[in-house]
């Protein structure tokens, strides 16, 4: 394919973004830039899993959510952080595979940002060769620029401006929201650079599927039994859905976005705190689904205003279509 027939380059895309906003000093493109260095260089280590050694596998050690930590949790995790390394962009990263924030001494203050990311979600999977991801969470810092302490990222979701992922599986793909749309973004490994393949994207509604981990069944509430029910029997209104679940957040949450329907995690009897973290997972992709025109909820509220009382607090997880979340929420409330 010729060159002139390939669509903006995601450097392209922010630059002419960039240029449509008078006196902005550019940290944003820049931001997103090495965000965009830090997916390539974990595609390149996924692509290699089963080559190499010491990709596949356990470490032998947990995180601080008691998880397994695999290999490519720790090479993710490490790749941020020397992306972010003296970029004299970010001040703060926290990660949920890191106990505390991690305070990037040389970027203060400089840095206008605090980036919070789940390094590779879904790692257990690459052993299978399924598609995994990351995602990444954007916040200003404090009016100083100074570090960011625990106490000031337990902060709602709508203090993102912006957030987004990535996703490994045939392509690699990056789609990032900000306040003015959801964009995605297509590898072309050959030259190295994310082409815009997706842009203005915008969930549809309804949809055809829903997403839930129904070997779950036996451990949820009456209300979440019934919905998953409903959704399986065709009783939700509008059309018909479909069970299609990867196991994989991004990988799940990826087709949802573009192609409709729910995705849902919902607590447990024995622990209603649901497994998912708010602010590595939940916060980002409900900021990426509203502005694509979608909702998210814990069953009960907007995600993105929930706070959070600590860092790696979890939460239920409905997302997807605004009319099958809604759905959702009216049988979880038990008012149809």
């Amino acid at each position: 394919m010729s060159l002139t027939k390939y669509p903006p380059t995601l450097a392209a895309h922010l630059f002419r973004r960039q240029a449509a906003h008078a006196g902005v000093s550019g940290h944003f493109s820049s931001l997103i830039a090495q965000i965009d260095l830090a997916a390539r260089i974990i595609a390149r280590e996924i692509n290699r899993a089963g080559l190499e050694a010491g990709v596949l596998g356990s470490t032998g050690r947990t995180n601080v959510q008691g998880e397994d930590v695999k290999p490519l949790d720790e090479i993710g995790n490490q790749t941020f952080i020397e992306a972010f390394r003296n970029s004299g962009l970010v001040c703060t990263l926290a990660s949920e595979e890191m106990e505390e924030p991690l305070q990037l001494n040389e970027n203060c203050p400089r840095g206008k940002y605090v980036l919070l990311y789940d390094p590779v979600d879904g790692s257990s999977n690459i052993d299978v060769n399924v598609t995994i991801g990351t995602i990444f969470s954007i916040r200003s810092t404090r009016d100083d620029h100074a570090h960011a302490g625990v106490a000031d990222l337990l902060k709602p979701g709508t203090e993102q401006v912006a957030a987004g992922y990535v996703v490994y599986g045939p392509s690699t793909m990056l789609v990032y929201a900000d306040d003015t749309s959801v964009d995605g973004f297509t590898l072309d490994r050959s030259v190295g650079e994310f082409f815009l393949t997706h842009p203005e994207i915008r969930i549809p509604g309804g949809g055809h599927s829903y997403a839930v981990n129904e070997a779950n069944f036996d451990r949820w509430t009456p209300e979440q039994q019934r919905l998953t029910e409903m959704l399986r029997h065709g009783e939700a209104p509008g059309d018909h859905s479909t069970a299609r679940y990867v196991g994989s957040l991004v990988a799940d949450f990826h087709r949802t976005l573009l192609k409709g329907g729910i995705y849902m995690y919902p607590g447990e009897l024995e622990r209603p705190e649901g497994k998912l973290r708010l602010l590595y997972e939940a916060d980002p992709l409900a900021f990426v689904v509203e502005r694509a025109g979608g909702r998210a909820s814990d069953g009960r509220a907007r995600i993105l205003d929930k706070v959070p009382k600590a860092l790696h607090e979890r939460t239920p997880l409905f997302i997807g279509s605004a009319d099958r979340v809604e759905f959702a929420e009216t049988i979880l409330a038990g008012i149809s």
